[in-house]
Protein backbone atom coordinates (compact mmCIF):
# COMPACT_ATOMS: atom_id res chain seq x y z
CA UNK A 1 0.00 0.00 0.00
CA UNK A 2 2.83 2.39 0.91
CA UNK A 3 4.55 1.76 -2.41
CA UNK A 4 1.30 2.49 -4.27
CA UNK A 5 0.86 5.80 -2.35
CA UNK A 6 4.45 6.88 -3.10
CA UNK A 7 3.97 6.12 -6.81
CA UNK A 8 0.73 8.08 -6.88
CA UNK A 9 2.41 11.03 -5.16
CA UNK A 10 5.28 10.99 -7.65
CA UNK A 11 2.89 10.88 -10.59
CA UNK A 12 0.87 13.72 -9.09
CA UNK A 13 4.02 15.84 -8.49
CA UNK A 14 5.26 15.18 -12.01
CA UNK A 15 1.90 16.21 -13.50
CA UNK A 16 1.79 19.37 -11.35
CA UNK A 17 5.33 20.35 -12.37
CA UNK A 18 4.53 19.82 -16.05
CA UNK A 19 1.38 21.87 -15.74
CA UNK A 20 3.25 24.59 -13.81
CA UNK A 21 6.06 24.69 -16.37
CA UNK A 22 3.56 24.99 -19.24
CA UNK A 23 1.71 27.77 -17.45
CA UNK A 24 4.96 29.65 -16.81
CA UNK A 25 6.00 29.28 -20.44
CA UNK A 26 2.66 30.64 -21.62
CA UNK A 27 2.91 33.50 -19.14
CA UNK A 28 6.40 34.57 -20.27
CA UNK A 29 5.53 34.19 -23.95
CA UNK A 30 2.65 36.61 -23.41
CA UNK A 31 4.90 38.85 -21.31
CA UNK A 32 7.55 38.82 -24.07
CA UNK A 33 4.99 39.81 -26.70
CA UNK A 34 3.73 42.66 -24.52
CA UNK A 35 7.22 43.95 -23.71
CA UNK A 36 8.08 43.99 -27.43
CA UNK A 37 4.89 45.91 -28.13
CA UNK A 38 5.81 48.47 -25.45
CA UNK A 39 9.42 48.75 -26.59
CA UNK A 40 10.63 47.78 -23.11
CA UNK A 41 14.12 46.32 -23.70
CA UNK A 42 14.67 45.29 -20.08
CA UNK A 43 11.30 43.55 -20.10
CA UNK A 44 12.19 41.71 -23.31
CA UNK A 45 15.50 40.58 -21.76
CA UNK A 46 13.69 39.44 -18.62
CA UNK A 47 11.10 37.48 -20.61
CA UNK A 48 13.66 35.82 -22.89
CA UNK A 49 15.86 34.88 -19.93
CA UNK A 50 12.94 33.19 -18.16
CA UNK A 51 11.85 31.43 -21.34
CA UNK A 52 15.38 30.20 -21.94
CA UNK A 53 15.47 28.71 -18.44
CA UNK A 54 12.03 27.12 -18.73
CA UNK A 55 12.42 25.91 -22.32
CA UNK A 56 16.00 26.35 -23.62
CA UNK A 57 16.53 26.77 -27.35
CA UNK A 58 19.43 27.92 -29.53
CA UNK A 59 17.19 30.35 -31.39
CA UNK A 60 15.96 31.98 -28.17
CA UNK A 61 19.52 32.22 -26.83
CA UNK A 62 20.71 33.87 -30.04
CA UNK A 63 17.82 36.33 -29.90
CA UNK A 64 18.65 37.20 -26.29
CA UNK A 65 22.28 37.79 -27.26
CA UNK A 66 21.13 40.05 -30.10
CA UNK A 67 18.89 42.11 -27.77
CA UNK A 68 21.81 42.58 -25.36
CA UNK A 69 24.19 43.61 -28.17
CA UNK A 70 21.63 45.97 -29.67
CA UNK A 71 21.34 47.58 -26.22
CA UNK A 72 25.15 48.00 -26.01
CA UNK A 73 25.37 45.34 -23.29
CA UNK A 74 28.15 43.53 -25.08
CA UNK A 75 29.60 41.58 -22.16
CA UNK A 76 26.14 40.21 -21.36
CA UNK A 77 25.66 39.32 -25.04
CA UNK A 78 28.91 37.36 -25.11
CA UNK A 79 28.18 35.70 -21.78
CA UNK A 80 24.92 34.52 -23.33
CA UNK A 81 26.21 33.08 -26.62
CA UNK A 82 29.96 32.65 -26.03
CA UNK A 83 33.02 33.99 -27.86
CA UNK A 84 34.35 30.88 -29.61
CA UNK A 85 34.55 30.57 -33.39
CA UNK A 86 31.91 28.09 -34.51
CA UNK A 87 31.13 27.58 -38.20
CA UNK A 88 27.82 25.98 -37.20
CA UNK A 89 26.55 29.15 -35.49
CA UNK A 90 23.53 30.91 -36.94
CA UNK A 91 24.10 34.17 -38.84
CA UNK A 92 22.54 36.02 -35.92
CA UNK A 93 24.92 34.44 -33.37
CA UNK A 94 27.98 35.19 -35.52
CA UNK A 95 26.80 38.78 -36.03
CA UNK A 96 26.37 39.27 -32.27
CA UNK A 97 29.82 37.84 -31.54
CA UNK A 98 31.43 40.00 -34.23
CA UNK A 99 29.81 43.26 -33.12
CA UNK A 100 30.28 42.65 -29.40
CA UNK A 101 33.90 41.49 -29.65
CA UNK A 102 34.70 44.57 -31.72
CA UNK A 103 32.94 46.77 -29.15
CA UNK A 104 35.01 45.41 -26.26
CA UNK A 105 38.26 45.88 -28.22
CA UNK A 106 38.99 42.28 -29.16
CA UNK A 107 39.92 42.82 -32.85
CA UNK A 108 41.46 39.38 -33.51
CA UNK A 109 38.46 37.51 -32.16
CA UNK A 110 36.03 39.91 -33.86
CA UNK A 111 37.85 39.42 -37.17
CA UNK A 112 37.24 35.65 -37.01
CA UNK A 113 33.51 36.24 -36.72
CA UNK A 114 33.32 38.89 -39.46
CA UNK A 115 35.20 36.55 -41.79
CA UNK A 116 32.63 33.80 -41.20
CA UNK A 117 29.87 36.25 -42.13
CA UNK A 118 31.83 37.38 -45.17
CA UNK A 119 32.27 33.80 -46.39
CA UNK A 120 28.52 33.29 -46.17
CA UNK A 121 27.44 36.55 -47.78
CA UNK A 122 30.23 38.90 -48.91
CA UNK A 123 29.40 42.59 -49.27
CA UNK A 124 31.03 46.02 -49.08
CA UNK A 125 30.01 46.63 -45.45
CA UNK A 126 31.61 43.42 -44.21
CA UNK A 127 34.71 44.14 -46.29
CA UNK A 128 34.99 47.53 -44.58
CA UNK A 129 34.71 45.98 -41.10
CA UNK A 130 37.28 43.32 -41.95
CA UNK A 131 39.70 45.89 -43.41
CA UNK A 132 39.36 48.07 -40.32
CA UNK A 133 40.12 45.12 -38.03
CA UNK A 134 43.04 43.98 -40.20
CA UNK A 135 44.57 47.46 -39.91
CA UNK A 136 44.28 47.16 -36.13
CA UNK A 137 45.98 43.76 -36.16
CA UNK A 138 48.77 44.85 -38.54
CA UNK A 139 47.66 43.02 -41.70
CA UNK A 140 47.94 45.94 -44.15
CA UNK A 141 48.09 43.80 -47.30
CA UNK A 142 44.97 41.93 -46.27
CA UNK A 143 43.23 45.19 -45.39
CA UNK A 144 44.03 46.68 -48.80
CA UNK A 145 42.59 43.62 -50.57
CA UNK A 146 39.33 44.01 -48.65
CA UNK A 147 39.23 47.76 -49.32
CA UNK A 148 39.71 47.26 -53.07
CA UNK A 149 36.94 44.64 -53.09
CA UNK A 150 34.61 46.99 -51.21
CA UNK A 151 35.37 49.96 -53.47
CA UNK A 152 34.54 47.80 -56.49
CA UNK A 153 31.21 46.77 -54.97
CA UNK A 154 30.06 49.81 -52.99
CA UNK A 155 26.74 51.40 -53.95
CA UNK A 156 26.16 55.14 -53.99
CA UNK A 157 23.42 55.02 -51.33
CA UNK A 158 25.52 53.05 -48.80
CA UNK A 159 26.50 54.97 -45.68
CA UNK A 160 28.57 54.27 -42.58
CA UNK A 161 28.10 55.72 -39.08
CA UNK A 162 30.90 57.08 -36.87
CA UNK A 163 30.78 57.69 -33.13
CA UNK A 164 34.09 59.33 -32.26
CA UNK A 165 32.33 62.64 -31.62
CA UNK A 166 29.67 63.32 -29.02
CA UNK A 167 27.15 63.52 -31.83
CA UNK A 168 27.26 60.45 -34.14
CA UNK A 169 27.28 61.15 -37.88
CA UNK A 170 27.14 59.28 -41.19
CA UNK A 171 29.22 59.51 -44.34
CA UNK A 172 29.09 57.60 -47.60
CA UNK A 173 30.65 54.15 -47.32
CA UNK A 174 32.88 55.02 -50.28
CA UNK A 175 34.36 57.97 -48.36
CA UNK A 176 34.87 55.73 -45.31
CA UNK A 177 36.70 53.19 -47.49
CA UNK A 178 38.92 55.86 -49.05
CA UNK A 179 39.84 57.02 -45.55
CA UNK A 180 40.89 53.49 -44.64
CA UNK A 181 42.83 53.19 -47.89
CA UNK A 182 44.81 56.32 -47.03
CA UNK A 183 45.68 54.88 -43.62
CA UNK A 184 46.87 51.62 -45.17
CA UNK A 185 48.96 53.52 -47.73
CA UNK A 186 50.69 55.37 -44.91
CA UNK A 187 51.16 52.23 -42.81
CA UNK A 188 52.70 50.48 -45.80
CA UNK A 189 55.04 53.32 -46.85
CA UNK A 190 55.73 56.02 -44.25
CA UNK A 191 57.96 57.84 -46.71
CA UNK A 192 55.07 58.51 -49.09
CA UNK A 193 52.80 60.60 -46.88
CA UNK A 194 51.58 62.61 -49.87
CA UNK A 195 49.92 59.56 -51.44
CA UNK A 196 48.05 58.83 -48.22
CA UNK A 197 46.95 62.46 -47.84
CA UNK A 198 45.82 62.54 -51.47
CA UNK A 199 43.57 59.51 -50.91
CA UNK A 200 42.10 61.02 -47.74
CA UNK A 201 41.47 64.21 -49.73
CA UNK A 202 39.35 62.08 -52.08
CA UNK A 203 37.28 61.02 -49.07
CA UNK A 204 36.92 64.64 -47.94
CA UNK A 205 35.90 65.73 -51.45
CA UNK A 206 32.97 63.31 -51.14
CA UNK A 207 32.23 64.18 -47.51
CA UNK A 208 33.66 67.60 -46.45
CA UNK A 209 32.35 67.15 -42.89
CA UNK A 210 33.99 63.76 -42.41
CA UNK A 211 35.54 64.53 -39.03
CA UNK A 212 37.66 61.39 -38.63
CA UNK A 213 39.20 61.82 -42.08
CA UNK A 214 40.00 65.47 -41.26
CA UNK A 215 41.74 64.37 -38.06
CA UNK A 216 43.73 61.72 -39.94
CA UNK A 217 44.81 64.26 -42.55
CA UNK A 218 45.95 66.69 -39.84
CA UNK A 219 47.91 63.91 -38.13
CA UNK A 220 49.63 62.97 -41.40
CA UNK A 221 50.45 66.55 -42.30
CA UNK A 222 52.03 67.04 -38.87
CA UNK A 223 54.45 64.17 -39.66
CA UNK A 224 55.79 65.63 -42.88
CA UNK A 225 59.53 66.19 -42.78
CA UNK A 226 59.99 64.36 -39.48
CA UNK A 227 62.69 61.69 -39.11
CA UNK A 228 61.41 58.15 -39.66
CA UNK A 229 61.77 57.13 -35.99
CA UNK A 230 59.51 60.02 -34.92
CA UNK A 231 56.77 58.87 -37.29
CA UNK A 232 56.45 55.43 -35.73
Amino acid sequence: MRIRIVILLLISASYSFGQSSTDLKSHYEAFYTQMKKQGDVNGVINALTHLNVISPSKERRDTLGYVYANNNQHIQALNTIGIEKNEADSDLAVQVKAISLKAINQPKRALEQFEILNKRSPNAYLAYEIADLKIQTGDNDGAMANIEYALANVQEEMTYAFYERQQPYEVSLKAALLHLKGLVQYNTDHANIEAAISTIDEALALEPNFNLASLSKQALESRKGKPEEEKN
